[in-house]
């Protein structure tokens, strides 16, 4: 099976070029050749590629920037998911939307369902919706997979921020009421290789749609902060304390959601899959990058 994935320097997409076995093929295909908001450049680069399954993980990811730039992300986000989207129907495959929990506006009070009503509250998350809608216009045959919180050993991310920080601080300052679903990208990328065998072998329409695919269990991004510090204390770093401080404290453009908890279950009754819990992925990662 070959997988095609946009954006190779992401961490889905260099997640999945570890991950992947002998029986499966992954091509990257990367700026500045292949551009998701040049049409012309994605149906070329897809048809030369000869996907069995495409994945678009690549993004406008800038969430604060994009608040000034909104145009530019709903180009990318947006039109550029739909560029992606005819450039699966036209090979004849199946699409892996990668999307976001910043499509909700985070005031529930409960994870959010498949099917609750998005409400997106910053430039970041419409422009993710806006590439939903254009994806499930244009090519039924697509799974559209939100994902929350993501890090991994690559790239810039929260984890190895954290790691960063411990070299030099003894406090940081970290938000404590917003609550979601830290996931890692290895374990992204093992579902999504999952799914792309399942969807290509099974035209049943369940396996198409909206899914939720984070990390087992919950956290606020202190409780988060606080974990890598103690797997950086067991290998033998200093003991970085975390001050718990309130998103009003630490003001930011974009306003994220106060509730990112997703909702899994649709995604273990239709395709049997559920992520690692958070914190044994984290602490994976952790081992991993502190060795």
């Amino acid at each position: 099976m070959r997988i095609v994935v946009t954006g190779s320097k992401g961490q889905i997409a260099t997640s999945l070029l570890e991950r992947a076995g002998p029986e499966t093929d992954v091509v990257a295909l990367s700026r500045p050749a292949f551009a998701l908001e040049d049409r012309k450049s994605v149906l070329a680069f897809v048809a030369s590629a000869r996907p069995d399954v495409l994945v678009n993980a690549a993004a406008y990811t800038a969430v604060d920037k994009a608040e000034s730039e909104e145009p530019l992300a709903a180009q990318i986000n947006g039109e550029g998911a739909g560029h992606v989207a005819e450039a699966a129907v036209i090979a004849g495959v199946p699409l892996l939307q990668l999307s976001t929990d910043y499509v909700f506006d985070g005031t529930l009070d409960r994870p959010y369902l498949e099917d609750d009503p998005t409400g997106p509250a910053s430039a970041y998350g419409r422009s993710k919706l806006a590439g939903e809608r254009w994806v499930a216009e244009l090519c039924p045959n697509s799974a559209i997979l939100r994902t929350a919180w993501v890090y991994s050993p690559f790239g810039a991310n929260f984890v190895r921020t954290m790691l960063r920080l411990n070299e030099t601080r003894d406090e940081v300052d970290v938000v404590a009421d917003q609550r979601g679903n830290p996931t890692s990208a290895l374990d992204i990328a093992d579902a999504l290789i999952a799914i792309a065998r399942r969807i290509r072998a099974d035209e049943s329409p369940g396996l198409r749609g909206v899914f939720h695919m984070t990390g087992g269990g919950e956290a606020t991004w202190a409780d988060l902060a606080e974990a890598v510090f103690a797997e950086a204390h067991a290998h033998g770093r200093r003991l970085t304390s975390v001050r718990r401080i309130t998103t009003a404290e630490y003001p930011t453009p974009a306003r994220r959601p106060a509730n990112s908890r997703l909702d899994n279950a649709r995604l273990k009754a239709v395709y049997g899959l559920a992520l690692p819990e958070w914190r044994a992925s984290v602490a994976r990662c952790c081992a991993r990058l502190l060795a």
